[in-house]
């Protein structure tokens, strides 16, 4: 089993490395692909979500050659990145790769320094701490203890990031149950706005639940968004097979009672538990 970095893996990582800005810089070179040579930063940009997700769904279906095909795409996208910004005279890979390594070593005292930390939450705070002396020394404003969460990530994603930023600065809830007893509220408030009709308090009050289950889950140590996706495969897969069952009896779904559409939905389940 292969867990550390010797002289040897480093040396493969390289020649690696070196081989693709090889052909990167061939595909943008006068005489390469039109087509490569066409892009911009702007036009690469629905490429590199489209690859982050693709990278998700390697992981998710637990492929790890398609994994590892899936990284390499989604490496490709950095490397292209690199390449238009070192014709622009910004920067290149090198300079890419020697940030990122820089800024983990300095966000890293307690590994690469004398600092010692009690776990995850106390790295977690050293992080943010690190981040707003940073920006002190850049000269740059102070930056809210929230901030630097993008507006474009999936709502359950910010809403678990904003919740963990807010703890690194000492606004959180004591422990789990405490969430779960404000998820207990926020679905009362629900409740109590359904009751009463009211359009507006109902979307408020529902989105207040989901932000307090996407907390919930951060303190579980489970990704809400993860869980989500995990809850929409299986109900995928459940209803596929109540319509698989519906078609052997030369039935449809529309055709079909909420009954005996419940009775094969117990049945999807009954198969999942038998067969994990």
């Amino acid at each position: 089993m292969w867990y550390g970095r010797g002289m040897a893996d480093q040396a493969k990582a390289a020649v690696a490395v070196g081989r693709l800005l090889d052909i990167m810089d061939k595909l943008r070179d006068p005489g390469g692909c039109p087509w490569d040579r066409e892009q911009t930063l702007r036009t690469l940009t629905p490429y590199l979500l489209e690859e982050a997700h693709e990278v998700i769904e390697a992981i998710e279906a637990g492929d790890s050659a398609h994994h590892r095909e899936e990284l390499g795409d989604l490496l490709f996208q950095v490397v292209f990145q690199a390449r238009i910004a070192r014709e622009e005279g910004k920067f290149d890979f090198a300079d890419v790769a020697a940030t990122i390594a820089d800024k983990l070593t300095r966000r890293h005292p307690h590994v690469f320094g004398d600092l010692t930390v009690s776990g995850s939450r106390e790295v977690v705070k050293n992080w943010e701490r690190i981040k707003a002396d940073e920006r002190k020394e850049k000269g740059l404003a102070e930056r809210s203890a929230v901030g630097g969460v993008p507006v474009g990530l999936p709502a359950l994603v910010r809403a678990e990031r904003l919740t963990e930023k807010a703890g690194a600065v000492g606004f959180d809830w004591p422990d789990a149950k405490s969430v779960l007893a404000k998820v207990r509220e926020e679905l009362n408030e629900l409740e109590e706005a359904m009751a009463a009709g009211q359009r507006e308090s109902i979307e408020n009050e529902l989105g207040d639940l989901l932000f307090a289950l996407a907390n919930l889950g951060r303190w579980l140590k489970v990704h809400p968004e993860e869980a989500l996706r995990g809850a929409l495969r299986r109900f995928e897969n459940r209803f596929h097979h109540i319509e698989a069952r519906l078609r052997e009896k030369g039935s449809s779904p529309r055709s079909s009672s909420l009954a005996e559409m419940d009775l094969l939905w117990n049945e999807a389940k009954a198969r999942e538990k038998s067969s994990s």
